[in-house]
């Protein structure tokens, strides 16, 4: 099972980890929300993946659940 990984963006490592993401992903913002190695969004995002029930079905592709 994969592990959650949480970096706070506020220390010497946030600009860096921010050009990194928006390299991979467009975005800089957090929560940047990964599934299989995919970004799927931010929260707001996620949010709406779970409530149309679309989330479970991404965390059950990528072997998360």
């Amino acid at each position: 099972m994969t592990v959650p990984v949480v970096i706070d963006l506020t220390g010497p490592s946030g600009p860096p980890v921010q050009a990194l993401l928006n390299s991979f992903t467009g975005r800089r913002t957090v929560p940047n929300v990964f599934v299989g190695g995919k970004s799927i969004g931010g929260g707001d995002e996620t949010r709406l993946l779970h409530h149309s029930g679309e989330l479970g079905n991404l965390l059950r592709a990528a072997n998360a659940l």
